[in-house]
């Protein structure tokens, strides 16, 4: 199993955690995803690495303006 943990700027409430999950579950295969807008972080737990360069592409297309992913 590979945890992948993605630091995300503008997650404001449980509606962006539900965005943000599903975006995940998406575009790539996972075990599972939990996203806190509270520590601003998504944790992915999948079988083998993720296209991390697809997913930043789908999480910063979600038509938030202000979402913002950053360096881990």
């Amino acid at each position: 199993m590979v945890k992948t943990t993605l630091r995300i700027d503008g997650m404001m409430c449980s509606m962006c955690e539900a965005h943000i999950n599903d975006t995940v579950r998406s575009v790539c295969t996972i075990k599972s995803v939990k996203s806190s807008h509270s520590k601003g972080t998504t944790e992915i737990i999948s079988e083998s690495p993720l296209d991390e360069a697809a997913l930043k592409e789908a999480i910063l297309h979600l038509h938030q303006p202000r979402r913002e992913l950053l360096p881990r």
